[in-house]
């Protein structure tokens, strides 16, 4: 396995070059786009990396999977009442769907879905018990404490988020959302703005390998059935209008970031996380693609076979 993600690494070094870091947030404008990290996760709990993989890093979107987990265990099927399983083709901050659809997102992983799943996850409760929730999450599968809110990119998403405002401001319009916009808003940038390693990440996702349960420990973290659906809709929306292209090259179900991060998971075999905060113009890692697309080459995994 080290030879096998040094390989990935080597593929995917010259992708760096080929996109760009997500300046409209002033906090990950900063980061540098040369870093470029692995990790993977075994059934047995076992963490390999490479590169920057001990880097801790603005895991941004993919915050989404675990909300997403952490809601249906919380609200279960009602959850799907108010955001659809649809793939958008369209930005992940778009509001021409929204105004189609009459303010039902079109799936969990895109902005206005996610923050539908945050207000659920909240409930009748303050938001940042929905980001205790999401830490605890974390932490546990990770087998870190460390785990926690970057405050300088929670403060820099809060000060640059008119448009996820306003795509908030029109759910509620058509009852959507429960809680008060700023309640909603104010979580979500915070679940966005968890700091974590390559090496967190991948042991953290590792229970979406093995039917949501953690397969060094035996415990159930979420319902097989759960788990399989979140792949699902990993394997069609994770990487908003560029979820064909990953699921041609990759073949694995998968979540990007716009902090460079994406989380895969290899069913059966483990989980894997990578990071590279250039991006293509869909918001999804260049080089971390790339790794990935090098790493299923090597190893054949694949859903589809």
């Amino acid at each position: 396995m080290d030879d096998i993600l040094a390989e990935a690494l080597a593929a995917a070094a010259p992708h760096r070059a080929a996109g760009k870091v997500a300046d409209y947030i002033p906090a990950l404008a900063k980061v540098d786009p040369s870093k470029l990290g692995i990790a993977f996760a075994d059934k047995g709990g076992r963490v390999w990396g490479a590169g920057d993989c001990d880097e801790p890093f603005s895991i941004q979107s993919i915050s989404k999977v675990f909300t997403l987990a952490l809601a249906l265990d919380r609200v279960g099927a009602k959850l799907w009442e108010r955001v659809g399983r649809e793939p958008s083709g369209s930005a992940f901050n778009s509001i021409v769907q929204l105004e189609s659809e009459r303010g039902k997102p079109r799936n969990p992983l895109i902005n206005p879905g996610a923050m539908v799943v945050t207000d659920q996850l909240i409930g009748d409760r303050p938001g940042e018990a929905a980001i205790a929730d999401l830490l605890a999450l974390l932490r546990a599968q990770a087998r870190d404490e460390s785990v926690t809110v970057d405050e300088e990119v929670a403060h820099s998403e809060a000060a640059t988020g008119a448009r996820n405002r306003a795509l908030a401001w029109f759910m509620k319009s058509f009852g959507m959302l429960s809680n008060d916009v700023e309640t909603v808003v104010e979580a979500y940038f915070r679940q966005c703005s968890v700091a974590m390693s390559c090496r967190q990440l991948a042991r953290a996702g590792l229970f979406l390998a093995f039917d949501g349960r953690d397969p060094e420990s035996g415990v159930e973290v979420t319902a097989w059935h759960r788990a399989r659906r979140i792949n699902s809709v990993m394997m069609l929306c994770g990487h908003y209008d560029n979820s064909g292209e990953f699921a041609f090259r990759v073949g694995l179900p998968g979540k990007s970031g716009v902090g460079g991060g994406i989380l895969a998971i290899a069913p059966g075999h483990g989980s894997i996380a990578v990071w590279s905060p250039a991006l293509n113009a869909s918001g999804t890692s260049a080089a971390g693609a790339a790794a990935l697309e090098a790493l299923v080459e090597r190893t054949g995994w694949s859903v589809f076979f």
